[in-house]
């Protein structure tokens, strides 16, 4: 990657898939914000990237708090300058409260929209006046297979993504021209900690051995790691992907070949 002093800021970059992608990132040469909620997981990232040669900054931050979010963008440029490079990968997964959309409580749909698609809107509406000053930049936002497919009982988490899906391809065909690019990553199951909690529950659900049932989830044979992801993501900020936008691209282990 070309990273020429570019500055990303990564949401959700406490754990699993956005930690990876924070690593990648500064390892690229890039200078890293990395957010979320927990100061401890921010800590500890912050100080791996340090640790391996890399420039991060860390900012505490809960993307379901409207107010927090607004600010963001002009609070992760403090550290190193303004956002170059916006990576949405926070997001509340379905596991948080599994059950079918009849017996959804509506606090918890207005979380799931709220993280999964009013953030990344957000976050991109913040990020976009500089990119298009300096006619660069980058904004990836990792979505999901069900953005692509369904799942039972997930329909806030499903209509979400679906939305995010959307949401990103306008942004992308509107900015085209200027020198921003637009896109989204769509993975499969991953090993992460709300992953964790949905795979179990639908072991149960299906009546199904956990270990059994991990390892039929794709075609390729169990889930994949968050390190499975990051690669995409260093690629799509990257100068050889300058044409390539609107574009959703899935790493699921064969889940979605059409």
């Amino acid at each position: 990657m070309e990273a020429n002093g570019r500055v990303a800021l990564v949401t959700g970059g406490g754990r699993g898939i956005g930690r990876s992608i924070a690593a990648a990132l500064a390892a690229a040469g890039t200078q890293v914000v990395v957010a979320s909620r927990s100061n401890e997981e921010l800590s500890t990232v912050v100080r791996e990237i340090s640790d391996n040669g890399g420039i991060a900054a860390a900012i505490e931050c809960d993307l379901a708090d409207r107010n927090q979010t607004r600010t963001l963008v002009s609070r992760a440029s403090e550290p190193f300058g303004p956002i170059d490079i916006l990576v949405n990968n926070a997001g509340v997964g379905s596991s948080a409260d599994p059950r079918p959309l009849a017996d959804f409580r509506d606090e918890f749909w207005d979380l799931t929209l709220e993280v999964n698609l009013t953030a990344p809107y957000l976050l991109s509406k913040a990020a976009l006046p500089h990119m298009r000053e300096q006619r660069w930049g980058r904004i990836v936002t990792i979505a999901s297979i069900n953005g692509r497919i369904t799942a039972p009982h997930a329909g806030a988490y499903v209509a979400s993504k679906h939305g995010v899906l959307g949401l990103m391809r306008s942004l992308a065909s509107e900015h085209a021209s200027e020198g921003i690019t637009v896109n989204c990553i769509c993975p499969g199951p991953v090993q992460t900690r709300m992953n964790d909690i949905r795979v179990k529950y639908d072991a149960e659900r299906l009546g199904r051995d956990l270990l059994a049932h991990e390892k039929q989830l794709t075609p390729i044979g169990g889930r994949l790691l968050p390190e499975d992801i990051a690669p995409m993501a260093v690629y799509l900020v990257s100068e050889s992907a300058r044409m390539i936008t609107g574009q959703a691209y899935n790493i699921d282990g064969g889940i979605c070949m059409a």
